[in-house]
C-alpha cells in the first residue's frame, strides 16, 4: 500500500471528519484521480517529438499515455481535424498516491526560484490545477536524454464539495501553498 494513502487513512481523514464536523466518514474529502497532460504541438510536423513525450510522460507515470487528437480543423494554426496535439494519463489508486508522493517529496523541490503553490488555482469544485513548466524535475527523467524541455499540466481532482475542504486536503499532503497576507485596513486620515 502507498504511503501517503496509509496516512490518509490513519491520520488525515480523520483530522478532516473532525475540521469540517461531518456525520459522516464518507464525507470526508479524498483523492480521486490525478491527470497529466503534456501538449506537443509541434508533432504535427515531426512524430519523433510525440513519441518523445510520449516516453517521457510515461517515465514520470509510470503509466503508458494515450495520444490526443485535435477534435477540429483550425486553419490559423494549420492544424486538421484527427492530428496528434499532446498526450496525456489519468492515474487512480496506488499509481496516483505514488505520483503525490514523488511530486511533493522530490519533483517540487526542485523547481528554479520556487515560491510556492497558487493557492487561488482551484476551479471552485474542489479540483486542483498546477502547470510545471520543466519535466526535467523529475528524477524519472535522464537530463542527457531530454531532446528539448516541455511543461506538462497536472490536474489532482478531489471529491471535496468546496475549494477549503479540498485545500485543507492538499495542505495534509504537503502541499507548499503560498501563505496569503491578510492587510489590515489602513487608517483613515482625519
Amino acid at each position: 500500500m502507498a504511503r501517503l494513502k496509509t496516512q490518509y487513512n490513519d491520520e488525515i481523514k480523520g483530522k478532516l471528519i473532525e475540521r469540517f464536523e461531518y456525520s459522516s466518514a464518507m464525507q470526508a474529502p479524498k483523492l480521486e484521480k490525478i491527470t497529466l497532460n503534456m501538449g506537443v504541438g509541434e508533432a504535427k510536423q515531426d512524430k519523433k517529438l510525440l513519441e518523445a513525450a510520449q516516453t517521457q510522460l510515461a517515465q514520470i507515470a509510470g503509466q503508458h499515455p494515450n495520444v490526443r487528437r485535435a477534435r477540429k480543423s483550425i486553419a490559423t494554426y494549420k492544424l486538421r481535424d484527427g492530428m496528434p496535439v499532446g498526450v496525456a494519463v489519468t492515474l487512480r489508486d496506488a499509481r496516483m498516491y505514488e505520483f503525490l508522493d514523488r511530486l511533493v517529496s522530490i519533483a517540487i523541490p526542485r523547481i528554479r526560484d520556487f515560491r510556492g503553490l497558487n493557492p487561488k488555482s482551484f476551479d471552485g469544485r474542489g479540483n486542483y490545477a498546477m502547470g510545471i513548466r520543466e519535466q526535467i524535475i523529475f528524477p524519472e527523467i535522464d537530463y542527457d536524454e531530454v531532446d528539448q524541455t516541455r511543461g506538462l499540466d497536472v490536474i489532482i481532482t478531489t471529491s471535496a464539495a468546496t475549494d477549503a475542504q479540498a485545500k485543507a486536503l492538499l495542505d495534509a499532503f504537503g502541499f507548499p501553498f503560498v501563505k496569503i497576507a491578510q492587510r489590515e485596513p489602513e487608517a483613515v486620515a482625519a
